[in-house]
């Protein structure tokens, strides 16, 4: 039995990181390109600012995601071959 639930918090576990890297990710971008295009639609004012926020965090996040999956996958070659120890490695 103690197996059993071990392996349902491991499985809850990877079940959160595939929603969110595999359907989060692409939702945060979709929801960057919805709000720049506010701004091309002819958004004014204050309602400019904020979609230009709004748009520059979702692609912000998106990105910095991005950069440290890369590393994460890296990280073996760089601590062996670099010497430059990221991420746990």
């Amino acid at each position: 039995m103690q197996t059993f639930l071990s392996n349902l918090e491991d499985l809850w576990q990877v079940t959160l990181a595939a929603l969110l890297f595999g359907a989060g990710l692409p939702t945060i971008f979709a929801l960057g390109i919805r709000y720049r295009a506010r701004i091309d639609d002819g958004a004014t004012g204050s309602d400019r600012a904020v979609s230009m926020a709004l748009s520059a965090m979702c692609f912000g996040v998106v990105m910095i995601a991005v950069v440290v999956g890369v590393l994460f996958i890296a990280r073996g070659f760089l601590a062996s071959r670099l010497g430059i120890h990221l991420l746990g490695a």
